[in-house]
């Protein structure tokens, strides 16, 4: 490595120094070694930092696909640390128009909700018809296999309220309905940071502002029925801010 090769010549000429005799006063490194050796350590800890992000995948949310194809997913690394838990915050900034990966619609009548990436489930048991999901990694038959439309393939893929779901190639498809259907969004679970700034869109701001008043800040227990139709209001309004990209949303706290 560069950083030994310039430990070891400048060890080298101290020792050369030393044996100068008696009388011979050691001279100090000039200041080219020492910014040698400074750019090596550098250059190394750049490196270890690259080799690690390559091993367990990004530290960010992806903006771009991992491969290309008919399908756009993200790093499978970082899917695999996304679905051991549950991110709302990454929900969001995944359903966004900015992101670029290909979204699915539930076409089963009935599925329920399972995260076989040993990740928690969602809060809503089953999945809706028409429900929108982002797809983050897509399983296919293996090679030499006999290829049977919606057999042997899958996907694993992203609700709107931040938790994993595994659904079967039958379960899913890509074009998209007239009236998507959503989960909600769990307002009281995707951290301050994106709260802020949700808030602060002229979009949302006036139906946070209503949900409040008229629920008193309540998010659980019993609500009136009032505070049901505002609650359902805000959540549709940050939906809409999320389809138009009006949202921008900055990188949230809580992410893998």
């Amino acid at each position: 490595m560069l950083y030994r090769s310039s430990f070891v010549a400048l060890s080298y000429s101290l020792f050369l120094m030393a044996c100068g005799g008696s009388n011979s006063t050691a001279e100090t490194p000039d200041s080219s070694s020492e910014e040698s050796v400074a750019a090596a350590s550098s250059t190394e800890g750049e490196q270890d930092e690259s080799e690690s992000e390559e091993s367990s995948g990004p530290t960010t949310i992806p903006t771009t696909c991992y491969e290309s194809g008919s399908l756009c997913t993200p790093d499978p690394q970082w899917v695999k640390k996304l679905c051991a838990d549950v991110y709302p915050a990454v929900a969001l900034h995944l359903f966004q128009k900015s992101s670029p990966f290909t979204h699915g619609y539930i076409s089963a009548r009935k599925v329920k909700a399972v995260n076989a990436s040993g990740g928690p489930t969602s809060g809503e048991e089953w999945l809706q018809f028409d429900e929108e999901v982002v797809l983050l990694y897509h399983r296919t038959t293996a090679a030499g296999g006999m290829q049977v439309s919606g057999a042997g393939e899958g996907y694993e893929a992203m609700r709107l309220d931040g938790s994993c779901v595994t659904l079967g190639g039958d379960e899913v498809r890509t074009h998209e309905p007239p009236s998507p259907k959503y989960v909600k969004v769990p307002w009281r679970f995707i951290g301050k940071d994106m709260q802020n700034h949700l808030r602060s869109l002229p979009s949302i701001k006036e139906h946070y502002i209503a949900r409040r008043t008229e629920c008193q800040g309540a998010f659980s227990g019993t609500v009136t029925d009032k505070c049901l139709k505002k609650d359902k209001v805000l959540n549709r309004a940050i939906i809409d801010t999320l389809k138009s990209g009006e949202a921008n949303l900055p990188q949230p706290n809580e992410r893998p």
